[in-house]
């Protein structure tokens, strides 16, 4: 089964990396930063005047490579992508994703990616698995990411209850009873 997207690289202004998310194998870390790198320096040497999308090779992936991406203040978002995929439709998702981002953190920023990268990680999976597109409707995207917040929650409400619970009922909760004490 063909896989249409190859790899998302989120990386700043300096080439620091800030999402890296590779559906088409890359079998050692140094290939991945080697990826990213030239990922970056393709991306970045192109003034924001050009299109957003270049055909190009990476080894690792082969000949018939696109890279599309967005240029939003401080990041890069770009998707690299088989050559037969649609431009505007790979533009069309990437704008999806970052205004999923924008709407879970209430106006995204390169911090938000750094230290609440597990909900970006979620929200990338609400909307591409495998290499596959999953989702592209933003309503849906956003009620799973919603719903995942009220079961997160609802799990930690349920942690401190159980933290605050004496031995007994926690032994009652296990079904030991008292032959324990």
């Amino acid at each position: 089964q063909r896989k249409m997207i190859k790899g998302i690289i989120i990386v700043n202004n300096h080439g620091k990396p800030r999402l890296a998310k590779f559906y088409q194998s890359v079998t050692s870390e140094e290939q991945q930063q080697s990826i990213i790198r030239r990922v970056f320096q393709q991306v970045a040497s192109r003034p924001d005047s050009f299109c957003n999308y270049l055909e190009g090779s990476i080894p690792e992936w082969g000949s018939n490579i696109k890279l599309i991406y967005r240029h939003y203040a401080t990041l890069y978002f770009v998707f690299a992508v088989d050559s037969k995929e649609s431009d505007l439709g790979i533009l069309d998702l990437i704008q999806v994703f970052v205004e999923a981002l924008d709407k879970c953190f209430e106006n995204v920023c390169e911090l938000d990616l750094i230290f609440h990268s597990d909900r970006v990680h979620f929200v990338l999976d609400e909307i591409v698995m495998g290499g596959m597109v999953l989702e592209t409707n933003i309503n849906l995207i956003l009620q799973a990411i919603d719903d995942q917040g009220k079961m997160h929650q609802k799990s930690m409400k349920g942690a401190k209850v159980n933290e605050t619970a004496g031995t007994d009922t926690v032994r009652q909760q296990l079904g030991a009873g008292n032959q324990w004490a």
